[in-house]
């Protein structure tokens, strides 16, 4: 980690601890195309054991429990805050005994609402050197895909008190564990995130894989051997990282990726383990393959 990070680091978790009693919700809502739809509120529920989902209806956040703290996985946008803190409420479960929040990639719609969440909560936020960058900065850096869409587009809120991760290092929050996995390509920071839930006797092994989809501004080449820390190499290492993680529960940073809108009308109807599904990662990094492959060809054309 630089120094830079270190010292900005270090003043951000000073005036973190100063302003604990009377930190306010500060954010500004994100305007953009699909904002208002990605933000509708919707029914938290549990997806299985300690982990629920509490995000709104267009963006994942994810809460996993325990008596001793809990962990969250990313934070929506700006005003997403709002609807996660009302949905933890909802369940019975209290924000402020969220020890530690994770993310899987920085850009405004999983990264918007970590400022507010972590004044709500105090938590440690929890986060790839890349991504420290991007929190620090308020927006993506400069070899993120997006970068190119401009400031005005792409800016969040600042966080401040970050602890950095390395690629497999585990996170504690009481008998949580709860793995990073270092997986850049959708953007140089990014992480997906694994664990186990167990209830009853029975356990499963839940992945939050993050985006895997070759989105970027218009000008933008994965094939450029500029990009160090998003390259076709990085990408395709980090589909294999999600193709070979132990994986009986699929979660992602939007819900459509994990099709969550037929699984729990499965689950209303009675089916218990519906979210189960031994073969979701390996479907997951196989369509991201392909999305990549595409991409490949379309910028040698």
């Amino acid at each position: 980690m630089s120094r830079y990070i270190q010292v900005v680091l270090l003043v951000g978790w000073l005036v973190t601890a100063l302003n604990a009693e009377t930190a306010e919700l500060t954010y500004q809502p994100k305007q953009c195309f699909m904002c208002e739809r990605w933000n509708k509120p919707m029914e938290p529920f549990q997806i299985a054991c300690n982990t629920y989902y509490v995000g709104p209806a267009g963006l994942s956040s994810i809460l996993i429990t325990s008596d001793a703290g809990h962990i969250l996985i990313d934070g929506g946008l700006p005003q997403s805050a709002a609807v996660i803190d009302a949905n933890i409420s909802k369940l019975g479960f209290d924000i402020k005994d969220v020890r530690l929040i994770v993310n899987s990639h920085t850009h405004f719609d999983h990264a918007g609402g970590i400022a507010d969440l972590q004044k709500l909560s105090q938590a440690t936020v929890a986060v790839s050197a890349a991504s420290a960058e991007a929190l620090i900065n308020g927006g993506p850096t400069d070899d993120d895909p997006q970068f190119a869409f401009g400031r005005r587009a792409n800016s969040f809120p600042v966080v401040h008190n970050m602890q950095i991760v390395d690629d497999g290092e585990e996170l504690r929050v009481g008998p949580i564990r709860i793995t990073a996995h270092l997986t850049p390509g959708h953007t140089p920071g990014g992480t997906s995130w694994s664990w186990q839930s167990c209830e009853s006797g029975r356990c499963f092994d839940m992945v939050y894989a993050d985006s895997l989809n070759p989105v970027s501004a218009p000008e933008f080449r994965f094939t450029d051997a500029d990009n160090q820390r998003v390259s076709i190499n990085t990408f395709r290492h980090s589909i294999e990282t999600i193709r070979e993680l132990s994986c009986d529960i699929l979660l992602s940073p939007h819900p459509g990726y994990f099709d969550m809108q037929g699984k729990m009308k499965l689950k209303h109807e009675g089916n218990i383990d519906a979210f189960v599904d031994a073969g979701a990662c390996r479907r997951y990094a196989d369509s991201a393959l392909q999305q990549l492959e595409r991409r490949i060809a379309q910028e040698s054309e």
